[in-house]
Parts: C-alpha cells; sequence; structure tokens
C-alpha cells in the first residue's frame, strides 16, 4: 500500500523537523515608531514607518514563525505501513537472520563486520538488535553503512532507505512477538526464517 507507506514517512519526517524558524514582523523590528516625514508636500510616497516591509531592516510579510510540524498518525496506519515495507523487502529477499553477531562477551567490530560480509550484504544495512545484545551494540558503533536500532524502534522510514535488512534471532522473535498481530506480520518473520 505504497499511499499509505508515503503518509507514515511524510509525518515521520515531518515529525523530526526542529520547527524553531522565526522572523520578525514590523510591530516586533526594533524601532519604527515615528513617521519618517509629513504625509504632504515633499512629493515622494506617503510612509508611517521606517521598519515597514518595503524598506531594508523592516519587518518580514507572513514570514516562518516557530511551530509544530508533527502530524497525528494512527498506530495501525503505523503498523500498516511497516509491514508493507518489511514484505517488500522480504519478496525482494533483501531480509537475513543470524543467530547472533558477535559471540562472547567481549565486543569486536571485526567479528561483526565478518558476520555482514559472510552474508555479502551490499549497500546500507539496516541493523535489527536485541537491547539486551549489549556485546553486538558496541560492536555495531563504528561500522559504515550501517544503522543500528532496537525492535521497538524499527520503523518504515529506516526499512526503506536500507537496502538490506538484518536481524539477531533474539530481535526477530522480539518483534514478532511485540509487533501487532496479523497474517501479514507473521508472513513477513516466516519468509525471513526461511531464508536464514
Amino acid at each position: 500500500n505504497i499511499p499509505l507507506i508515503h503518509q507514515v514517512v511524510v509525518a515521520q519526517l515531518a515529525a523530526a523537523r526542529q520547527g524553531t524558524h522565526s522572523t520578525k514582523t514590523r510591530a516586533e523590528v526594533s524601532g519604527g515608531g515615528r513617521k519618517p516625514y509629513k504625509q504632504k508636500g515633499t512629493g515622494r510616497a506617503r510612509q508611517g514607518s521606517i521598519r515597514a516591509p518595503q524598506f531594508t531592516g523592516g519587518g518580514v510579510v507572513h514570514g516562518p514563525k516557530p511551530r509544530d510540524y508533527s502530524q497525528r498518525t494512527p498506530k495501525k496506519m503505523k503498523a500498516g505501513a511497516l509491514r508493507g515495507a518489511l514484505s517488500d523487502r522480504a519478496r525482494e529477499g533483501r531480509i537475513h537472520v543470524v543467530s547472533e553477531l558477535v559471540t562472547g562477551d567481549v565486543p569486536s567490530t571485526k567479528k561483526a563486520m565478518a558476520v555482514i560480509s559472510a552474508l555479502s550484504l551490499e549497500g546500507k544495512v539496516l541493523l535489527v538488535v536485541g537491547r539486551e545484545e549489549t556485546t553486538s551494540w558496541l560492536s555495531l558503533r563504528n561500522v559504515p553503512n550501517t544503522h543500528v536500532l532496537s525492535p521497538d524502534q524499527l520503523n518504515t522510514y529506516d526499512v526503506l532507505v536500507s537496502d538490506q535488512v538484518l536481524f539477531t534471532k533474539a530481535a526477530l522473535e522480539t518483534f514478532t512477538a511485540g509487533a501487532p498481530t496479523g497474517k501479514s506480520v507473521k508472513a513477513v518473520a516466516a519468509e525471513s526464517e526461511v531464508e536464514a
């Protein structure tokens, strides 16, 4: 459902906007309280303030003001868009599952990279790692072209901007258990496990 995915991604990017842009109107610019010259008799156009918009240093007309760009997106819409994005990646064989990225308690970027290289993953890789997998998190902090998320952080935008999605087994189990119930979620998980 491309329109749904589009709407959710637009809302997500809008919510990330800072929205602190601001300009001053003629009322807010300092000065300009006195009429610069008399109304009639000068031959010039009548003016009431040197802070009117037509003057250099004057106020801005209809300029940006601080605002909140976030849109309210229902949970079911977010879940549906995420399902659609993951289903698309699964159809193309771009979802992968590994038992774990780093064995043992010592973080090792080298070992984590070896696992990723063994799968021949090209382009941007989205790694979904369980929150309790501390070793994997530490090992993946400095790897280029990768983005690490926990299952509860998984979102439509990050799935779409990534070329490959790699789950650890624990993360996939957490995601499927916590994700909205529905045929398509289980289907995506099943396809992923078959590929692994």
